[in-house]
């Protein structure tokens, strides 16, 4: 079996490299890395291949790929892999039935959602409620972990470190490409 662990990874951080690997540990399925070359729910500033190079720099051993399509159940429609388990985070998890076809979705991949200490899980059950199938989705949780992308890029921006929040290769891209810069 395996996991998928989809995003635009605009950049990877820790915190996405901190869910790949409790998710191996919890599960114990290999996560492949999925970054979304041009996802349908966000705008992206970054080349599908700049991106695809940062997650391999934050992933270097797992394997990372680029998914070409804009929505997940068009890239699980496409039958790569056989009863994959996707993993997303709670605050995705909530936004679900926003998702094209969360049925869909769900009806070809089990879903691993990770939650953090203390996250209301009153967030949670009304998705799960709506769901044909509550019992393909398994939550398990996660350090906390409080970093998002957004910030990194708007520290890159104003030429504030980014240590300890990315990888370390990742932060030798984005240096060596000058990625995030303000104009």
């Amino acid at each position: 079996m395996t996991a998928l662990l989809g995003g635009t990874f605009n950049p990877p951080h820790n915190g996405h490299v901190a869910l790949a690997a409790t998710a191996e540990a919890r599960f114990g399925e290999e996560v492949v890395v999925l970054v979304a070359v041009r996802p349908g729910h966000k705008e992206v500033e970054l080349d599908g291949d700049v991106r695809v190079r940062l997650a391999r720099a934050a992933f270097p051993d797992r394997e990372v790929e680029p998914d070409p399509y804009a929505r997940t159940v068009d890239m699980l429609e496409a039958g790569r892999w056989r009863e994959p388990l996707f993993l997303i985070g709670a605050d995705e998890f909530c936004d679900l039935l926003t998702w094209k076809d969360p049925e869909g979705v769900i009806a070809r991949a089990r879903l691993g959602v990770a939650t953090r200490p203390g996250y209301p899980r009153d967030r949670l059950d009304p998705v799960l409620a709506k769901l044909s199938r509550p019992e393909r989705v398994e939550f398990f949780e996660i350090e906390a972990l409080p970093i998002s992308s957004r910030d990194i890029r708007e520290r890159v921006a104003r030429g504030e470190p980014i240590d300890g929040l990315v990888p370390p290769a990742v932060t030798e891209l984005i240096d060596s490409l000058a990625l995030y810069r303000g104009p």
